[in-house]
């Protein structure tokens, strides 16, 4: 009977969906200025605009110069949604004029934005185990 108690956790872990690789396609950057960023989240709380302010989140940024691939790694099994940034000017944030984005933004699933940032379950996506490759198109306004 110890035996088999012994065994038990090993047979769970081996079951358990392994960590994987999400590829972020990034389209319709108007300008190589800047930094292209984004924000992975499982904190429906948290997203969109908290994202950074989320202890689990996955973040990650390319120089918007560079070819429109952003990779994430390990990502465990989950639901999660994506918010992204074209940080023209390279200042960690949002510039708005009168509560309206002033640089890109995009979100997993091409969420829509209606009167404001879509909810975290417009965006959300399932995370099981195999590799996922997902584009992200940059809208302005």
């Amino acid at each position: 009977m110890k035996r088999a108690l012994f065994l038990a956790p090993l047979l769970l872990t081996a079951n358990a969906p392994a960590p994987t690789t999400i590829t972020v396609d990034i389209a319709g950057l108007r300008n190589a200025k800047g930094v292209v960023w984004l924000c992975m989240s499982s904190n429906p709380k948290l997203f969109p605009e908290g994202c950074d302010k989320d202890p689990n989140r996955r973040s990650v940024s390319i120089k918007a110069s560079d070819p429109g691939t952003l990779v994430i790694r390990d990502v465990k099994p989950g639901r999660y949604a994506i918010v992204l940034l074209h940080d023209e000017n390279s200042n960690k944030k949002m510039d708005k004029t009168l509560f309206l984005p002033k640089e890109g933004f995009g979100f997993s699933r091409d969420a829509p934005v209606k009167m404001s940032a879509p909810k975290f379950e417009a965006a959300a996506f399932e995370v099981t185990g195999a590799p996922m490759r997902m584009k992200m198109k940059v809208r302005y306004l």
